[in-house]
């Protein structure tokens, strides 16, 4: 008889492992992914004053594209109302209103001279005259 076939405890299977390489290659990649993204430096090209400056003139440039397309539309229903109303009141509450477009259309207008004009007299917070 044979030693082993009398013994009790069952014999210890080979356990056969295998390596998840899916899981091995993401976790690489990710690694890899993540040293070149914290290790890249961001160089900011204009300052968050640069950019607020340049925003400004933008929304102030639609304004004035704006405002002028409507000043001239309202102002030609003015017009014409003057024009063409038979009622002395229409033609000096046209009258008026014309007057109030042109005087508001002429103060948006100059509000960007006068920032253009008188902006670099306070540079620094001093006055540079």
């Amino acid at each position: 008889m044979k030693k082993d076939s009398l013994s009790t405890q069952p014999k210890k299977a080979k356990v056969r492992r295998n390596l998840p390489y899916g899981k091995v290659l993401y976790c690489s990649f990710l690694m890899v992914l993540m040293m070149t993204a914290f290790s890249t430096q961001a160089f900011a090209a204009t300052t968050v004053w640069d950019k607020a400056q340049e925003i400004m003139k933008d929304v102030y440039t639609q304004i004035l594209a704006i405002s002028t397309i409507a000043a001239i539309v309202t102002a030609a229903i003015a017009l014409l109302l003057m024009n063409f109303s038979k009622n002395g009141k229409t033609v000096d509450e046209s009258r008026s209103w014309l007057k109030r477009i042109i005087i508001t259309w002429a103060i948006l207008n100059s509000l960007g001279f006068i920032m253009s004009y008188v902006v670099p007299f306070f540079s620094g917070g001093k006055w540079n005259g």
